[in-house]
């Protein structure tokens, strides 16, 4: 049985209304009779009723939070913190794939069409900030790397710092032929840039000549992929003595192919991946790679949206950086 404002009013001897200012936090109570209330609401295990609370306020209590693919496990373990956060507030995360694609976007950026949803936290690959900044109405925070200092709140981390730090720890280990899985040269690979510029800083650091003929595109960053450009490397002759995936999709699936080319890791071939999904932590050998810290990505952007969903439209929108760690596993150390 769910109990009611009423209910607890009864128990404790009081109006509705006190209750009601001690269910939403007013100071003017006499510490005596909210001793009382709070001492009902414990017995009665009463809770809010929050989805009245937000109607009085104009509102639905639903966020939406749009990736570009959920089969992705970074997304799948993002989504998972964003949840995590924003039902601490007593909201519900509508969760939507955009695939990437510009129209699918900005569906999302307009507020998923018809549904109430009070913000949103986006993912774009194929909007720009011009994109955005056309449209107005539902608060927004932006994840990833494709928009940043643009027209909403921005969460993202360090790409150029966090692939000059792996591949420095791979050239740390005495490898010299590192190449790099995931380049993109689509307006949409953003992350690839970035991760790509810090891979060839890392290089020029260590006075390592760039080689074209190491840096292995993929127009996915799934595991297909990984495998594919790895086996490429391998037909044209290039033999690397460590790869650098972009994400660890990437590094699974040239884990694959280095083994059907019979290619021991590490003692052959070094491998590192970006996002410390958990599969990483259970291939064999587990994958060395960049952690970022979703927990504080997914709970950074919550807190932002709230701000903008309270009333702040007035601070110019904010650009936050979320912290990460490199993570060595076996597939650079021996176990």
């Amino acid at each position: 049985m769910r109990h009611r404002l009423k209910d607890v009013a009864e128990r404790a001897g009081v109006s509705v209304k006190t209750v009601s200012n001690v269910v939403n936090g007013y100071l003017h109570v006499r510490p005596d009779t909210r001793a009382r209330v709070e001492e009902a609401i414990a017995e009665l295990n009463y809770r809010p009723n929050l989805s009245a609370r937000n109607l009085r306020k104009g509102r639905t209590g639903v966020i939406a939070l749009a990736v570009p693919e959920l089969d992705i496990p970074y997304f799948a373990e993002l989504a998972r913190h964003v949840v995590t956060a924003a039902a601490e507030r007593g909201w519900t995360v509508l969760i939507d794939q955009t695939g990437g694609g510009a129209e699918r976007e900005r569906v999302a950026a307009a507020g998923i069409g018809d549904h109430m949803i009070d913000g949103l936290i986006l993912s774009p690959l194929a909007l720009t900030a011009e994109d955005l900044a056309g449209l107005d109405g539902t608060p927004m925070v932006l994840l990833g790397e494709r928009v940043d200092h643009g027209p909403a709140d921005h969460v993202g981390i360090d790409n150029v710092a966090a692939a000059r730090e792996i591949t420095a720890h791979l050239v740390g280990l005495g490898r010299r032929r590192i190449a790099a899985v995931g380049s993109q040269r689509t307006p949409e690979g953003a992350s690839a840039r970035l991760r790509l510029a810090g891979y060839a800083a890392a290089l020029a650091d260590a006075g390592i000549a760039y080689d074209e003929a190491l840096v292995a595109p993929a127009p996915a960053w799934h595991r297909a992929d990984g495998a594919a450009a790895v086996r490429h490397l391998l037909a044209t002759g290039v033999r690397p003595d460590a790869v650098f995936c972009f994400n660890d999709t990437l590094a699974l699936g040239a884990l694959r192919a280095l083994h059907e080319a019979g290619l021991r890791v590490p003692a052959d071939v070094a491998v590192a991946g970006f996002d410390d999904i958990e599969d990483g932590r259970f291939s064999v050998p587990t994958l060395t790679t960049i952690a970022p810290d979703k927990e504080r990505i997914g709970r950074l952007a919550v807190e932002m949206l709230a701000a903008r969903v309270d009333g702040d439209r007035e601070t110019p929108p904010r650009d936050l950086t979320a912290p990460y760690r490199l993570t060595p596993r076996e597939s650079t150390h021996p176990a």
